[in-house]
């Protein structure tokens, strides 16, 4: 039974990433194929991932209230699950601030860091998928060590954006909307890389 408890955990973290890697595939599709005018779609879309994420966040949070025992420190579980819900939120953001700061053309440096995103939530499903048994590992440590590369290059494309968007866009209102989409991309990078970091945390604390 006490088995069968801890995959509760483990099974739920993965479903996390999992769900935050779908947020993202549909981050990057919806900014691929960009239809300003059928944004409320796109949104309605992420809304319904975000809400899963959230689902399972809940179901971690109530099972912590009665567990007598877990596999990790109870705290840890709390943090990692908030963690990861964190992601999906993020990417959710991002398709905020396109609707209301009404971008109506793509840029391809957004594109750019989009697929980072995809890279990167994909790398951390894998990840998550080795945390039931990080005794044994041999692929936990580089999964962690991919996601920071992928982060330090979404921080490159991050500051090349910014300065081509300060230096070439005459705009400022168009400077303004693209500076908030850009942070926030940066920004699920940044959240994507946390997760990361929590998780070799737990495996030190743990080993």
């Amino acid at each position: 039974m006490a088995k069968k408890k801890d995959e509760f955990y483990f099974d739920n973290f993965i479903a996390c990433a999992d769900i935050a890697h779908r947020a993202a595939e549909l981050l990057h599709a919806e900014l691929a194929d960009f239809h300003p005018e059928q944004i409320d779609v796109a949104l309605d879309k992420m809304h319904a991932i975000e809400n899963e994420g959230d689902d399972k966040n809940h179901e971690i949070a109530d099972a912590l209230v009665t567990a007598f025992i877990t596999p990790i420190e109870r705290e840890d579980i709390a943090l990692l699950s908030e963690r990861l819900d964190s992601v999906t939120d993020h990417l959710e953001g991002v398709l905020h601030r396109v609707y209301f700061t009404n971008i109506q053309e793509m840029r391809p440096s957004a594109l750019k860091m989009s697929q980072k995103l995809v890279d990167a939530t994909e790398q951390l499903a894998g990840l998550v998928r080795e945390l039931p048994r990080f005794k044994r590992s041999k692929t936990l440590r580089d999964q962690v060590i991919t996601i920071n590369t992928i982060e330090s290059e979404c921080d490159e494309l991050y500051i090349e954006s910014m300065r081509e968007l300060h230096t070439k866009e005459p705009d400022v209102m168009q400077v303004i909307a693209w500076r908030d989409v850009y942070t926030f991309l940066e920004v699920c990078a940044d959240s994507v890389e946390v997760v990361a970091e929590t998780i070799e945390n737990v495996v030190m604390k743990n080993s």
